[in-house]
C-alpha cells in the first residue's frame, strides 16, 4: 500500500494492489474516526467506472467533496441513511494504511 496523495485533516488517498482507496477523517460527537472506502469496487463495475472517472476528471476537488460527503453521512451511526454504510474496510487495511502513512511522512521529511 501506498500513499497517493492527502489533505491535511481530511482524507487519504492510497493504492493498493491495483485499487484505489480514500480514508476519510470524520467525527462523531466526541470522537474522530477514519472511514476507508474502495473507489473502484470490483462488485459495482458501473460505479467503479463513474468513481474512476470523477476522480480523473475532478481530482483533489473531487476527493474533498467525497471525503465531506462520508463524514456528513455519518455512516458508522446506527440508524443512518449513508450510501456509505458498510463499505468500511478501515479493519482490513488500518495496519497497511499506517505503515504507508509513515513511509510517506519519511520520505517528505527526507526531500
Amino acid at each position: 500500500m501506498k500513499v497517493i496523495d492527502s489533505e491535511n485533516w481530511a482524507w487519504f488517498l492510497f493504492e493498493y494492489e491495483g485499487s484505489l482507496y480514500l480514508d476519510a477523517n470524520c467525527n462523531m460527537s466526541a470522537f474522530d474516526y477514519m472511514y476507508m472506502i474502495q473507489l473502484n469496487e470490483q462488485k459495482q463495475k458501473q460505479k467503479q467506472k463513474q468513481k474512476q472517472k470523477q476522480y480523473k476528471d475532478g481530482g483533489r476537488e473531487y476527493l474533498n467533496k467525497l471525503a465531506h460527503d462520508i463524514h456528513y453521512s455519518v455512516p458508522i451511526a446506527k440508524n443512518t441513511s449513508s450510501i456509505y454504510k458498510g463499505r468500511d474496510v478501515s479493519k482490513e487495511l488500518s495496519e497497511l494504511a499506517t505503515e504507508a502513512v509513515k513511509t510517506w511522512r519519511e520520505a517528505s521529511n527526507e526531500s
